[in-house]
């Protein structure tokens, strides 16, 4: 009975490092993919706006919508969005211009 209380106890104490560990993981990729889409966007003062959306992983993508401002100068200081895809496997993000109300 002991040696099951025993294992039970290891169990626990192994499941919550992996737990921990795990969320360490996903903490890590999300600043990676938050730093490949501020890098590949085009605008100045570029910032995540909301949270990732985290495709599944047959997809291997997430998405996250960057806001900055247009560094053109007709653009006189207007904000925009781009929608970025992170390639997870491939750790690249790639960035489009995002603007739902446009017809």
């Amino acid at each position: 009975m002991k040696f099951f209380s025993s294992l039970l106890i290891a169990c626990a104490l192994f499941s919550g490092v992996a737990q921990a560990s795990s969320s360490q993981a996903w903490n890590e990729q999300r600043q990676q993919m938050l730093k490949a889409c501020l890098k590949a966007s085009q605008f100045k003062d570029a910032h995540a706006r909301g949270k990732p959306a985290e495709f599944d992983d047959q997809v291997g993508f997430s998405a996250l919508l960057i806001e900055g401002v247009y560094p053109q100068k007709h653009m006189q200081q207007q904000t925009g969005t781009e929608l970025c895809l992170y390639d997870r496997k491939q750790q690249q993000a790639f960035v489009s211009e995002w603007n739902p109300d446009a017809k």
